[in-house]
């Protein structure tokens, strides 16, 4: 009996203890669903325009939320600088319910799904634990007030010069900055030269487009394929944002590469490359030649020249139409009997002739390029020829100067010696030039001091073949010209001969100045005549002076 009443109390026990721990984990439980937050916003919207995200959160418990602290992330793709916004809130006391607004706007390419995120942090009442909701809303751009599109022709010839454009127009109701344009070339593309200047031949920086308003990227190249092959140009603008492109908007056309009908080409002064010089008549000779199945009647053929050395006022052709100072010529059907009639397989050709200008001081005209575009039919070549900068080197002599101070008979005497300086002075004018050396030679009995202006020049003599060599190196553009020339002083000992008595007598041989141009890579020379003792430049010597006595 005492067994049975003491399992009994055991078990009663046992209840007892099941329910108070029960009751107890049910008292202390905290699930985090009790905390409800959720996101409004709109589902769609327009790029760039201003929307708003409310964040709204309640507690749906019996139990205080404290020290909750707020969390908002904007979309990767919104105009804020600081993309996340966090926030210590007030305690939320049971079934007490709070929102928070936040205004942006969204960029993206159209129909893209952009993403906002919100988390709420807080700790129960008398619990040590920290808990956390979290919510997304997602929306989706449906439409980009921005016109971007290529300017492309449909179809071009292998190896022709291409000219396109990349045309842009915002209708954003904000003005946009840190936007970049990039272009992805089909294979057979050579960038040549672009409106405004590209960042490494693919990408344009835009620092800013207001409402209404946009551009034109304005590109130059060449285009080589397969007839029949498509040429597939594609482009994307979008705002450089945190060291990546958000892309607004993407563009692809394509171009077709057809068989050439007229094929152009041109010589001038003879040759297929000429580089030019100062002062050169051109002898422009241009042909073009069908190479289509079908002939050419009634053409026009226009030239436009393009280049700041030509001297239009020069610009002359038989057969030719051009104004004085015009930069083109047409040549008409009715003067040039194969712009009449070109049949397959035929070429024709016209000719016109131009200067070149001398060289220019009223602007700084460097490393001058001489183009020419050709339009006949619906076919488009241009040339180019490079112009040589101009080297120019001046020798004089004098007993008197200010250099070093000459000493001797003057006139000279048999056997006796008399100092001379020597000045060389060197020009250059439109191109960087370098390796350039001035050199002469020195008579037998005529030797170099070892005097020289400036100090430090690279001035060498060579007694075996008596050649005295100013080493310069590179030379700039227009250096030497104007108030600072580009001078080398040395003295020279003239010991007059027996047969030179009664004469003038040489100081030194014809100069020559060499070196090469960086632009053209010509070499490019100079030269200056010899000099004796009549001393032309030193007004202080008489004629008579000058004779060996």
């Amino acid at each position: 009996m005492f067994k049975k009443s003491l399992t009994i109390f055991l078990i009663i026990l046992f209840l007892g203890v099941g329910l108070a721990g029960l009751w107890y984990y049910q008292k202390n439980y905290y699930s985090k669903e009790i905390l409800k937050i959720e996101i409004l916003g709109p589902e769609y919207a327009q790029a760039g325009e201003e929307i708003e995200y409310l964040v709204r959160y309640k507690n749906n418990g019996n139990v205080v939320l404290e020290n909750p602290e707020l969390i908002f992330e904007y979309p990767r793709h919104s105009d804020n600088k600081e993309l996340r916004w966090t926030k210590k809130v007030d305690d939320i006391y049971p079934g007490e319910e709070k929102s928070v607004k936040f205004r942006t706007r969204l960029l993206g390419k159209e129909n893209e799904i952009v993403t906002a995120q919100s988390w709420l942090s807080y700790q129960p009442k008398n619990l040590k634990a920290r808990y956390e909701s979290k919510t997304t809303f997602s929306t989706q751009i449906k439409f980009v007030p921005l016109t971007f599109e290529f300017d492309l022709p449909s179809k071009i010839e292998t190896g022709q010069g291409l000219q396109f454009s990349l045309n842009y127009f915002s209708n954003f109701d904000c003005e946009l900055s840190d936007l970049r344009i990039k272009i992805n070339y089909p294979d057979g593309f050579l960038f040549k030269d672009s409106s405004p200047q590209a960042l490494e031949k693919t990408e344009w920086e835009i620092p800013f487009i207001f409402q209404a308003s946009g551009g034109r990227i304005r590109i130059l190249g060449e285009i080589k394929g397969e007839v029949g092959e498509q040429k597939v140009f594609r482009g994307e603008l979008g705002i450089y944002k945190e060291g990546e492109i958000i892309v607004l908007k993407e563009v692809a056309q394509s171009i077709q590469i057809i068989e050439p009908a007229l094929y152009i080409s041109q010589m001038v002064n003879n040759s297929p490359d000429y580089i030019a010089n100062p002062s050169d008549l051109l002898h422009y000779e241009i042909f073009f030649k069908n190479i289509g199945k079908i002939s050419f009647q009634k053409k026009f053929l226009l030239v436009k020249l393009d280049g700041e050395v030509f001297d239009l006022g020069t610009l002359r052709s038989d057969k030719g139409e051009s104004g004085p100072g015009d930069n083109s010529i047409i040549f008409d059907w009715k003067n040039v009997p194969k712009l009449s009639f070109l049949d397959a397989g035929e070429e024709g050709k016209v000719e016109f002739w131009i200067k070149v200008k001398e060289e220019d001081f009223s602007q700084e005209i460097k490393n001058p390029v001489l183009k020419d575009k050709i339009l006949i039919s619906e076919a488009e070549k241009e040339f180019e020829i490079k112009v040589n900068s101009k080297l120019v080197v001046w020798q004089k002599a004098y007993f008197q100067e200010e250099f070093f101070g000459n000493s001797g008979p003057l006139p000279p005497r048999v056997a006796e010696t008399t100092t001379y300086t020597i000045l060389w002075q060197l020009e250059n004018y439109w191109n960087d030039l370098s390796n350039v050396k001035v050199k002469a030679v020195l008579p037998s009995n005529v030797r170099p001091t070892g005097k020289i202006f400036p100090e430090d020049a690279k001035f060498t003599f060579d007694p075996a073949s008596r050649e005295a060599i100013w080493n310069i190196g590179d030379v700039a553009a227009y250096q030497g010209i104007g108030k600072v020339p580009l001078t080398l002083a040395f003295q020279v000992a003239l010991i007059p001969d027996l047969d030179q008595k009664g004469k003038t007598a040489s100081l030194i041989k014809e100069v020559e100045a060499i070196g090469q141009d960086k632009f053209t890579q010509d070499i490019l020379s100079s030269k200056f005549p010899e000099l004796d003792t009549s001393l032309p430049d030193d007004e202080t010597i008489t004629e008579q002076q000058g004779i060996v006595e």
